[in-house]
């Protein structure tokens, strides 16, 4: 599965992972830094989809409030 295909709870639980084995330590530098990209990537796509939810939010929202008028 691509990163485009993850899905929010997919990503979410893979940057879980990334984050426990930072905070665990034990890796080589270059492991570190390897594992620090990609949560930098999982948090762009959960940022992502987010922004969509909010997006899709508002947009019923402000349909809710036209019929209301």
């Amino acid at each position: 599965m691509s990163d485009a295909e993850l899905s929010y709870e997919a990503a979410r639980a893979e940057l879980r992972e990334v984050l426990a084995a930072l905070e665990a330590g034990g890796q080589s530098l270059e492991e570190s830094l390897a594992l620090w990209e990609r949560g930098e990537v999982l948090t762009d796509i959960c940022t992502k989809w987010l922004a969509g939810a909010t997006a899709q939010l508002d947009a019923k929202i402000a349909e809710r409030d036209a019929s209301a008028e």
